[in-house]
């Protein structure tokens, strides 16, 4: 049913993005001119609302209601062409699906959906975000190729546009790839590149995720032998 209902939205959303197109470019004739048409803000508020409302949800643990209300948010959102959020509201969603384990749905959102919305505003930052959710996506979903191509477009507009937070992001999702694939000795070069790069940015957000990840290859290494 929820799958349905989510259909819905999203069939509205395209229907109601080509019917803001169409309308807008139109001029009607008045008595100063023309008249062109405005969108309500009280769109832009009830999108804000819903994301916070979701947030709270997602927090929670409330995973199918946040799904809902970041559905909410992403609509009012386009409708108000509010387009920023539009997207990150997609990936809200989508990541909310991939904490379900509804692989396919979290993909289908950003291919779909989220980078079709960034290519047409132009967000690259958008675009790596886009590309960071496929990557992991397919990691738990086992699609080993698909993933670490993911992680490599993301590292590469990293690289672009100088975000190293995101580009130490997308090494470390190599490195768990490489980590299924029993690369071992790969995987402890990618996070000794992570760490490094790290260090030298002042960036410590990714000494959990470091460690963590040395731990498994040690814990294979170990059953392995």
């Amino acid at each position: 049913m929820y799958k349905l209902y989510m259909a819905i939205v999203f069939l509205l959303v395209g229907e109601f993005a080509m019917a803001q197109s169409s309308v807008s470019d139109q001029q009607f004739p008045g008595s100063g001119g023309v008249i062109n048409i405005a969108v309500s803000s009280i769109n832009e508020d009830d999108g804000n609302n819903y994301f916070l409302e979701a947030e709270k949800n997602e927090k929670r643990g409330d995973l199918n209601d946040a799904l809902t209300l970041f559905g909410k948010a992403a609509f009012e959102f386009n409708s108000s062409k509010m387009f920023g959020r539009y997207g990150s509201a997609l990936l809200r969603l989508s990541n909310v699906h991939f904490l379900l384990q509804n692989y396919t749905e979290a993909e289908q959102v950003i291919l779909n959906v989220a980078l079709k919305n960034y290519a047409r505003i132009g967000s690259r930052s958008g675009q790596m975000d886009s590309y960071n959710q496929l990557g992991k996506i397919y990691l738990a979903a086992n699609k080993l190729t698909q993933s670490m191509w993911f992680f490599t477009q993301q590292g590469l507009i990293a690289r672009q546009i100088n975000n190293n937070t995101a580009y130490i992001d997308s090494i470390l999702g190599m490195a768990r790839i490489k980590i299924k694939k029993k690369e071992y000795k790969l995987a402890s070069r990618d996070l000794s590149r992570a760490e490094l790069l790290a260090q030298s940015n002042k960036i410590n957000q990714f000494k959990g995720q470091i460690k963590e990840a040395r731990g498994m290859i040690s814990d294979r290494q170990v059953v392995k032998k």
